[in-house]
């Protein structure tokens, strides 16, 4: 086949021999669908988060809001890339982390994969959306005050020493990972981003007290556009948790949008019978506390269990939030802008006790590790369905 040709099927003349000899592990389905669920990931925060941030702070602060989230995405891709990913997933250098190193090269990008069924390029891609999403996230409690250049700053240090270690301990080759059941984030994730949000919260200081006392959102067209994209592109968040086009997929993403359109209708009811009108703000906080309450388990538990997890997730959180923040003074000094602590730390702890306490997660996660590569022999290649 001669270079014109190869460069019409857009190959490199150097990986002729490769593409057409695919290797036995790297299964098509699942390879698109990994491909497909971590972009619907990324779409999450840009521009979803982009938009829904942009529309919810005041008008002056909204190019800025913006921003924060579009940087924070072109950062960690970076970071990631360079140094993080094998901090995060890498060889142990110790307990707490991995070996860091850059995940750019050939030879490691088109290797088989850790988890699944193709290529490794798909894994650092999919991990790659879930850290810029976590520091994304936590941006949510420093709205209204942040300057930009801590925030550069902050983003690719946060995501060094902080959300590496995480998600090494718990996904990782950590200590902590044989004793959590964490299906795709409630604690890497939304634990992580909602504590260090209210931290950041607290160091940073609060904003202006004009600005506390009426922070009305600029567009709540546009507020609602940006959740839409939050919660559909959360098919791809858990969808892809289980790195294979499986049972097991199908089932987290069904219970995803039960428990999130459950969460929403119960926030959405309560805000009726406490203050006598329903809230579009509302209905958004019920949205993003469903959709993080079943993350933890969204694979693990059945669909009656997304129903009870949707019901606490508009329950809890919403008291937190609503009457809990306002009585004690610890939490009335940390301006918390978008309630990143209520929505995510709250909502995702409490969404992982209940997949712990459920006994169907423990018989998921079970059977879930039977359903493994085949070769063209048939015989069982590395595991494509685990938890996260």
């Amino acid at each position: 086949m001669s270079s014109c040709m190869l460069q019409d099927r857009g190959l490199r003349p150097g990986l002729a021999a490769a593409d057409q000899s695919i290797p036995y592990w790297n299964n098509k389905a699942d390879n698109a669908w990994q491909l497909t669920a971590a972009t619907m990931v990324g779409l999450q925060t840009v521009p979803g988060l982009v938009i829904l941030y942009g529309s919810m702070v005041k008008k002056k602060w909204a190019v800025n809001s913006a921003f924060m989230a579009l940087y924070g995405f072109a950062s960690v891709l970076v970071c990631w890339v360079l140094w993080a990913h094998r901090m995060a997933f890498g060889d142990r250098l110790f307990w707490l982390i991995g070996v860091p190193g850059a995940a750019l090269s050939e030879g490691y990008l088109l290797s088989h994969s850790t988890q699944g069924c193709f290529p490794m390029a798909d894994y650092v891609f999919f991990q790659f959306a879930f850290a810029a999403i976590t520091v994304v996230l936590l941006a949510g409690s420093l709205l209204g005050r942040m300057n930009f250049g801590a925030w550069m700053l902050f983003v690719p240090m946060w995501l060094t020493v902080c959300y590496t270690v995480g998600a090494f301990c718990i996904w990782g080759n950590g200590f902590i990972q044989k004793y959590l059941i964490d299906y795709a984030g409630g604690y890497v994730i939304h634990l992580s981003s909602g504590v260090a949000g209210f931290t950041a919260a607290y160091w940073v200081g609060p904003r202006h007290s004009r600005d506390r006392q009426s922070f009305p959102p600029n567009n709540i067209l546009h507020m609602v556009f940006g959740a839409g994209f939050l919660w559909l592109g959360w098919t791809g968040f858990n969808g892809g948790a289980p790195f294979a086009a499986g049972r097991i997929t199908s089932l987290a993403i069904l219970n995803t949008h039960i428990c999130t359109a459950t969460s929403l209708l119960i926030w959405v009811s309560m805000d009726i019978i406490v203050y006598k009108k329903s809230s579009v703000i509302g209905a958004v906080q019920g949205i993003i506390t469903g959709l993080v309450c079943i993350t933890p388990g969204a694979g693990l538990v059945d669909s009656v269990a997304a129903v009870v997890m949707g019901v606490l997730a508009g329950l809890v959180p919403w008291y937190t939030m609503m009457v809990l923040h306002r009585k004690l003074a610890f939490l009335q000094c940390v301006d918390d802008t978008l309630g990143v602590f209520h929505t995510h730390a709250v909502a995702g702890s409490m969404g992982g006790l209940l997949t712990e306490s459920s006994k169907m997660a423990s018989n998921k996660l079970a059977s879930s590790s039977l359903e493994q590569c085949l070769s063209p022999s048939g015989m069982p290649s590395l595991p494509a369905l685990s938890v996260t």
